[in-house]
């Protein structure tokens, strides 16, 4: 019975260890192409050592492109987009979870459809709203669209179901707290986990964001790091080593957040999926 427990161990970890390997090999692969030339990235059987050439390919990238300030646009816009949502969401989350009001669940059924759309065919009807506001080439045009997500308003709405009991909020109002009050003080401390997860995720997602930025942005000093690093790509040749050492500048951000954060990520997903 023992050695079978001990295989069994030995199994899983085992079957870890290979997901955990193919996760990061995307990675790994990437660093190697950044640090190779073209022409080593392209030969065949492929080198999959690094190379010496990672600053030379730094330095290009920074010579070819504008990058800090397509790094301080995007950073700038995921991180207001980032606090937008957690405060709208966490707001609409709370209503829907904790009150009952006329079309509650009207409302929260037609929010429910909206995640059925997919987000292109938005985005006409959304550029007619930007340009007639006159936001074209403005940063309100990658900010204000994003502001709230049905997905975020979803999430903390199920997490708030379960994680503010009903007598809290009962609690709260006979110590005299109004409605805001009652978000403010007692509900958001509580939404933690799930605002940790929620702030990560939209981050990632606006920072990653290439086709929204692309039709609404002309300026090339508006331009965010996606629609940047495209400029990389030449009219009749590729560079692939250029192009991988600025998806690399690109995505470290997100990895060096994901590792800083990445305790409270997990526990907002198992939480939230406990509730669930």
């Amino acid at each position: 019975m023992g050695s079978e427990k001990w295989y069994s161990k030995l199994f899983t970890h085992g079957l870890l260890l290979i997901g955990v390997l193919i996760s990061i090999f995307p990675f790994y692969w990437l660093v190697v192409m950044a640090s190779n030339t073209t022409s080593d990235i392209l030969r065949f059987p492929p080198k999959l050592i690094f190379g010496g050439e990672l600053w030379n390919n730094v330095q290009n990238v920074l010579s070819t492109i504008n990058f800090y300030q397509a790094f301080f646009n995007t950073l700038f816009v995921s991180t207001v987009t980032v606090l937008g949502v957690l405060f709208f969401c966490s707001l609409a989350g709370f209503t829907f979870a904790k009150f009952n009001f006329p079309g509650k669940n009207f409302l929260f059924v037609a929010l429910l459809l909206t995640m059925m759309i997919p987000a292109q065919m938005s985005f006409v009807p959304s550029f007619l709203l930007i340009a007639a506001f006159g936001w074209v080439d403005t940063y309100q045009a990658l900010i204000v669209p994003s502001l709230a997500s049905a997905f975020g308003i979803f999430w903390i709405r199920q997490f708030c179901q379960e994680s503010v009991p009903d007598e809290l909020i009962e609690a709260g109002r006979l110590d005299g707290c109004n409605t805001f009050r009652l978000y403010w003080n007692v509900a958001l401390p509580t939404l933690k986990p799930a605002l940790t997860f929620l702030g990560i995720f939209t981050f990632i997602t606006i920072w990653n964001d290439y086709l929204w930025p692309l039709v609404t942005i002309n300026n090339p000093n508006r331009y965010t790091l996606q629609v940047m690093l495209a400029q990389l790509n030449g009219v009749y040749d590729t560079d692939y080593a250029l192009i991988m050492a600025g998806t690399l500048m690109a995505t470290l951000p997100l990895i060096i957040l994901f590792i800083i954060f990445s305790k409270q990520f997990m526990a907002g997903v198992a939480e939230g999926a406990v509730k669930e």
